[in-house]
């Protein structure tokens, strides 16, 4: 618990009881596989916390297909200047996640029951994060068009990072997508570091791939990376 408390310092509380939460309701409902209850910290709450490394201050954020919180709500408990939308499209989720946010007192969060691309039109956000829910291919769909120009998707990948961001050139070139590259966070905190595919809308993106204006891309976030484009 010692990375736990470096990585959530005051906020350790607060991820203790969303971790509990996890454990019980979050397996009871199936959020969360049996067998996870056990690895909580390093393989689901510290790998997501330390993704708020690649975050800039004050970011409006979307987490995509957010399922039982990770990394939304985590990211909400590490960083309150964030502000959070959990978008996930199944009851039983939104339901869950309600819960969560009503648990924990996280005033930076909203629960969206929708898919991503039914809502496509209300948002323009700084950041769209996404864990385990498709390849980048698909995703780089759903989340685009959420992008203010010159926002950023961060995916949470595993080893077949660079292989899928490989295969999703061709969706990201139809976006006019240009900036891409691989991160790694959280060097010390949780091994192995945790891998994000950060994809920057270089342009306007409509909910088709259509393209507009070129506008200039955030500040670089903390952390080694390997480019990629």
């Amino acid at each position: 618990m010692g990375t736990a408390r470096e990585v959530f310092g005051d906020a350790l509380p607060v991820a203790e009881r969303y971790a509990a939460f996890l454990a019980d309701a979050g397996v009871e409902r199936g959020l969360i596989g049996p067998r996870e209850a056990d690895r909580l910290w390093e393989r689901h709450l510290i790998n997501c916390a330390v993704v708020a490394e690649a975050i800039p201050d004050g970011a409006r954020v979307v987490d995509v297909g957010s399922g039982a919180g990770l990394p939304g709500i985590v990211l909400a408990i590490v960083r309150p200047d964030l502000r959070v939308t959990l978008l996930e499209p199944l009851l039983r989720r939104t339901t869950f996640l309600d819960e969560c946010v009503a648990l924990l007192g996280l005033p930076n969060v909203e629960v969206r029951r929708a898919r991503a691309e039914e809502v496509a039109k209300e948002f323009a956000v700084d950041v769209v994060t996404a864990r385990a829910v498709a390849p980048l291919d698909r995703l780089a769909r759903w989340a685009l068009p959420l992008l203010r120009p010159g926002g950023e998707l961060l995916a949470l990948k595993g080893e077949r990072a660079a292989v899928e961001l490989a295969e999703a050139r061709p969706v990201l070139e139809r976006f006019g997508v240009r900036t891409t590259e691989l991160l790694q966070v959280g060097r010390g905190m949780v091994d192995p570091p945790t891998t994000l595919v950060r994809v920057v809308a270089d342009r306007e993106v409509g909910r088709n791939g259509a393209v507009g204006r070129q506008q200039r891309a955030p500040r670089r976030a903390k952390g080694s990376r390997k480019r990629s484009s």
